[in-house]
């Protein structure tokens, strides 16, 4: 399926158009939901817009990276755009542009896919096909109110379409409703979905990048755990490291996953789908708004991460970064080959003294991003808000360290180790066994912490690692973290989350404030 469902389809999703008048016309070239919903190919044109709305700009074309990564201690702020810089040091207002896109956008997501879960039930349509289609859709709401509860901590949680005026204002759901929701549509989720889409039969045969039921099998454990629902966690995770759910497996090289040219392969479990006009076509960027048939699928996170002169620069990686990426060397004596992966930096002894096929244009103590740019895959200037850069939402590098981190919250220290070190293996990092033997559960944890750090490090993990740890709660983490960057200095308890839009506190008086807003 490779960058192709996202398209014209979610035009489909348009409500019923005409006016109480006794001239009612209706337009022949719109759906609407009476003419709407009636064939196989409706239910598949509906499921693929939900795709729509994960490359917009409230989502994974831009806002979802900048906010989650800007808020870590991985990333700083080096914007003129006081939005961006105020989320990196945790003193957004309520009014921020960016902080309601996200949103708007991720409670689009969650309508369609409400529109897909009420209506396709009731379609005659091929049954294998029906399930795929609900399997889909059940994953990725679960995966709006994944991000939902993440950003906001606790939001409205709408599940069916309204009935009438007097459900248009939902109140805002306590934060265990929400979680039990997620847990239960990625349950849902993988009852209904395949292992891939190589063999099925219907219109989606082939496809690649829709949602599978290892990817749903993944995003349970990975919210089990952020609930520390451990022991059921294990049991998720051991399905996918035994080869139960596909032949995952890490990539030989850590920079596969974020190279445009070896995307969907056998670490990832879920994706989005972008591409080059050149690909797909398409002349106005994808920015959001209503469906145009002109949309491209591009990204703009490579140039807002790419360097001075090669993009917007409005984030740096922190120096704190750059150094945990020098505490260990490789077995023969190298520097960590994930640090040139992740951060572009002047490296005489690691051959790496260029910058977009330049040489090495600044002074050399400077540092930039270079995961999610075009730095080696693209044009020497980014001019444009284009890439085609796949963002990657769940990697099998994850299920293994989330993996250890339940055995070891489970007492089960001593097997962690095994799942950590395929990872350090890759990075041709000691045997930490050998390095660090016997640690306590409490030393497995920050061992842990630091594992993810580097390995996730600009990839939108580290925020919500760092919530769900307690770190904000705990004057020890809090200290630590505001000793590595010092954008932490400026924070306040309950701005770990994003604020509720102002605009939706003002529009709907069910809605709750959360810590951010008081």
């Amino acid at each position: 399926m490779k960058k192709y469902i996202y398209s014209l389809l979610a035009g489909a999703m348009l409500a019923s158009a005409g006016c109480e008048s006794k001239l009612d016309l209706n337009n022949p070239n719109i759906a609407t939901t009476g003419t709407f919903w009636q064939t196989e190919a409706d239910a598949v044109a509906a499921v693929n817009s939900i795709y729509n709305s994960l490359i917009i700009d409230g989502t994974y074309m831009r806002m979802i990276p900048c906010l989650m990564d800007g808020r870590a201690d991985d990333f700083q702020g080096d914007s003129p755009w006081p939005d961006l810089m105020l989320v990196a040091n945790f003193t957004i207002p309520t009014t921020s542009g960016p902080v309601a896109w996200v949103w708007e956008a991720h409670y689009q997501l969650v309508w369609r896919a409400n529109q897909v879960l009420a209506n396709v039930p009731s379609i005659e349509m091929d049954q294998d096909l029906k399930n795929r289609v609900l399997g889909q859709a059940y994953f990725l709401r679960g995966l709006a109110y994944f991000n939902l509860a993440n950003f906001y901590k606790e939001v409205p949680l709408i599940t069916t379409l309204p009935a009438d005026r007097t459900e248009f204002y939902p109140e805002t759901a306590s934060e265990e409703d929400i979680w039990n929701q997620i847990i239960s549509d990625f349950t849902e989720a993988k009852a209904n979905l395949p292992v891939n889409y190589l063999n099925v039969n219907g219109p989606d045969r082939g496809n690649v990048g829709r949602a599978t039921s290892g990817a749903a099998t993944g995003m349970l454990g990975k919210a089990l755990v952020y609930r520390q629902r451990w022991a059921e966690a294990t049991q998720q995770f051991a399905e996918l490291v035994g080869g139960q759910h596909g032949a995952y497996r890490l990539m030989e090289n850590y920079r596969d996953n974020f190279d445009p040219r070896t995307e969907n392969n056998a670490e990832s479990l879920f994706e989005v789908q972008f591409a080059m006009p050149s690909e797909v076509g398409g002349s106005e960027l994808n920015w959001g708004g209503n469906p145009n048939a002109n949309w491209t699928q591009v990204s703009a996170q490579a140039i807002t991460y790419a360097a001075r002169g090669y993009g917007f620069n409005d984030f740096l990686p922190t120096r704190t970064l750059y150094n945990d990426f020098h505490i260990e060397q490789t077995i023969d004596g190298r520097k960590d080959p994930r640090l040139l992966a992740t951060i572009a930096s002047f490296e005489p002894t690691e051959n790496s003294t260029r910058l977009y096929n330049d040489q090495w244009p600044y002074s050399p103590d400077e540092i930039y991003p270079r995961k999610y740019t075009n730095d080696g895959f693209g044009p020497s200037v980014e001019e444009q808000f284009r890439s085609g850069i796949n963002y990657r939402i769940l990697r099998y590098a994850d299920i293994l360290m989330l993996h250890a981190e339940a055995l070891n919250e489970l007492g089960r220290t001593a097997e962690a180790y095994g799942f950590i070190q395929q990872v350090r293996n890759r990075a041709n990092l000691p045997d930490l066994a050998t390095v660090k033997p016997a640690m306590s559960q409490e030393e497995m944890r920050d061992q842990i912490a630091h594992e993810r750090f580097l390995e996730f490090a600009i990839e939108g993990q580290r925020i919500n690692d760092l919530v769900r740890w307690g770190w904000f709660e705990d004057p020890a983490k809090l200290a630590f973290l505001r000793s590595r960057d010092s954008e932490f200095n400026t924070f306040t308890p309950g701005n770990q989350w994003l604020p509720i839009p102002q605009g939706e506190l003002d529009n709907n008086p069910n809605l709750s404030p959360n810590s951010a807003n008081n």
